[in-house]
């Protein structure tokens, strides 16, 4: 097979996980402003270290070191930086330019949200650049501190191709598209409080599908080649990222059902 072939058969393989976090209950039971700031506490974090994985792509397809020297491969280099481009640097409704992590501390200071964990984490991270302490130092949840465990787990001790595997298969377009509407819902419902929230989301869902899905799907074709070992590493990689997240998601979800239980309210 060629590799748009092989790039196809994966994406197959991969459904069945993928399906498991784009239906996942956690996404339909955010019917109430506390499960909305919950939720967005605890997603901050993956949104946080996916600037990571970026950054972790970037330093191994271009050259970031002085004295510089050309990249080895020019379009591999261009899709990466394409993306950092955005993901970094975006448009942020304001007339300026800041990383998509800010527009979503942004959102969170505007609704509400409690931003004092991902702020004490990247404090502590600024002082002695430990994940451990950071994540104890942000007091958070076992799950959020085995899921950002993973993924420097992965930045750290993962090749180029498991990297990027788990960049493009396991952190893009996971959304979905009815979680939006039940963020429009709740916003309409409590006078624009998550309107900076729905920004983020809207471009979010620009980036990735108009820009960035098609890109690291060409980089992605461009790492597995026709090679069956480099598309068996790349679906392996993708389903244990995938895996990683709907962990997350299911101790959000117990979360959720603690609210329940101290609101008596129904999901």
């Amino acid at each position: 097979m060629n590799a748009e072939n092989w790039y196809d058969s994966t994406v197959d393989s991969l459904s069945e996980c993928r399906d498991a976090l784009v239906k996942h209950p956690v996404n339909y039971e955010i019917n109430t402003v506390e499960k909305l700031r919950l939720f967005m506490q605890r997603h901050v974090f993956a949104v946080w270290d996916f600037m990571s994985l970026l950054k972790s792509l970037q330093r191994k397809l271009t050259v970031v070191d002085v004295p510089w020297f050309p990249a080895i491969n020019g379009e591999q280099a261009r899709l990466i930086n394409e993306i950092v481009l955005s993901e970094e640097s975006d448009e942020d409704g304001q007339g300026g330019y800041c990383s998509h992590f800010e527009l979503y501390c942004r959102a969170m200071d505007d609704c509400g949200a409690a931003t004092d964990s991902i702020e004490n984490f990247q404090s502590q991270w600024r002082e002695d650049r430990s994940i451990e302490k950071a994540l104890r130092a942000g007091n958070a949840p076992s799950a959020v501190r085995e899921f950002v465990g993973s993924t420097f787990q992965t930045i750290q001790n993962a090749d180029l191709i498991s990297l990027a595997s788990v960049f493009a298969f396991g952190r893009e377009n996971l959304l979905p598209g009815v979680f939006k509407e039940i963020v429009g819902e709740l916003n309409f419902q409590n006078d624009g409080m998550f309107g900076s929230f729905l920004y983020y989301l809207n471009r979010h869902v620009e980036v990735d599908g108009d820009q960035h899905g098609p890109m690291t799907a060409n980089l992605i074709r461009s790492l597995g080649g026709n090679d069956p070992s480099n598309w068996n590493q790349i679906r392996d990689s993708a389903a244990e990222a995938l895996n990683s997240r709907r962990l997350l998601w299911d101790s959000i979800l117990k979360e959720f059902r603690q609210v329940d239980r101290r609101t008596g309210a129904t999901s």
